[in-house]
């Protein structure tokens, strides 16, 4: 592990971890070709809050996920899901009147497969600030959102700063993830305006390089970092991809090299298995080099499989990979 000055996370404290988004149902194709030609599909479930909220509770946190769905076969297979995976399912409200948002996906020999989304007018997009206030703070310590959940509606928006503002007013840490959804928002203007608003409420946001040029016109993650400090978060975590991650408070920083492997199959759900292990480590008190390492390792693993959440690890597991995987070269950030 390389460590150059190591960050201790202030504000973080043991207890439940809140997340609020958009399940989906996932129909990946089973062969190489456009999915409307395709044959065959294989079903789960997706979200990218729904994801971080398995990778926590596999790595023995007590995620708790508030969506809504509609009362049809995919709403259905999501609770079953969250069930089989032991998620609580009392903040998953039912909608009579909308449909479960789903996806479809491409299968690829190389790079990212395409995704197409159907989500307009789901039951999640109907998600609003009414739906925050009735959450129950007890024992939360930490809450997690995306920049996706703020894309689907306008009151979908309206419960993210509910969310934030709930989170600020019972002391909860804030952890953002800006995940930049172009195709689900009116314009670039109002995406980048709203990012950078939510950004600068949170305690950590944890953007990719991506995220820093279109945001911020920056390329490496030193520069990044330090632009969403100066924005107004506490901590920044930069994903490097593969190579691995930089973090900052402003002051110290440090950076990780990620984990080699054989292969990539799917990069889908990798940022948020890196979500899930740097905040489990951070609940358990580790310091941010700790934290980084898990990310990057949980990033590495999701890479594995083609689900978008079926290669987060428990810790036995996580532990084997760390202890069986060479590392990245250590990248000079300047």
């Amino acid at each position: 592990m390389a460590v150059s000055h190591d960050i201790t996370v202030s504000g973080v404290r043991p207890g439940k971890v809140l997340l609020v988004g958009e399940g989906m149902g996932l129909f990946a194709a089973g062969e190489e070709g456009p999915c409307s030609e395709v044959g065959s599909f294989s079903a789960s479930v997706a979200g990218a809050e729904l994801n971080v909220a398995i990778g926590l509770e596999r790595l023995g946190q007590h995620p708790v996920y508030m969506t809504r769905i509609g009362q049809d076969p995919i709403g259905e297979r999501i609770l079953y899901f969250m069930r089989q995976n032991d998620l609580d399912t009392s903040l998953v409200g039912k909608d009579a009147t909308r449909s479960t948002g789903f996806m479809m996906k491409s299968k690829v020999e190389q790079g990212d497969p395409k995704t197409y989304y159907f989500r307009k007018g789901s039951a999640a997009s109907a998600l609003g600030p009414a739906d925050v206030k009735a959450i129950d703070c007890s024992g939360i310590s930490l809450m997690h959102m995306t920049g996706i959940l703020p894309a689907l509606s306008e009151s979908a928006l309206e419960a993210s700063k509910a969310l934030v503002e709930l989170s600020r007013a019972n002391q909860i840490f804030v952890s953002f993830d800006p995940n930049e959804r172009p195709a689900l928002w009116k314009s670039d203007k109002q995406m980048k305006q709203t990012l950078l608003s939510l950004s600068a409420k949170a305690d950590l946001v944890l953007p990719g390089i991506s995220e820093g040029r279109h945001l911020f016109g920056l390329d490496n993650v030193r520069d990044i970092g330090q632009a969403f400090i100066d924005n107004g978060a506490r901590y920044a975590v930069v994903k490097d991809g593969p190579d691995g991650a930089y973090a900052t408070d402003g002051h110290d920083g440090v950076y990780v090299p990620g984990f080699k492997v054989d292969a990539v199959v799917d990069t889908v759900g990798a940022g948020d298995g890196f979500a899930a292990g740097v905040l489990s480590a951070l609940l358990e008190g580790r310091r941010m080099s700790e934290a980084l390492e898990r990310g990057c390792a949980v990033g590495a693993m999701q890479t594995q499989v083609v689900s978008d959440n079926e290669g987060l690890p428990d810790k036995a597991r996580l532990n084997d990979f760390i202890a069986g995987h060479q590392r990245a070269t250590v990248r000079q950030v300047g």
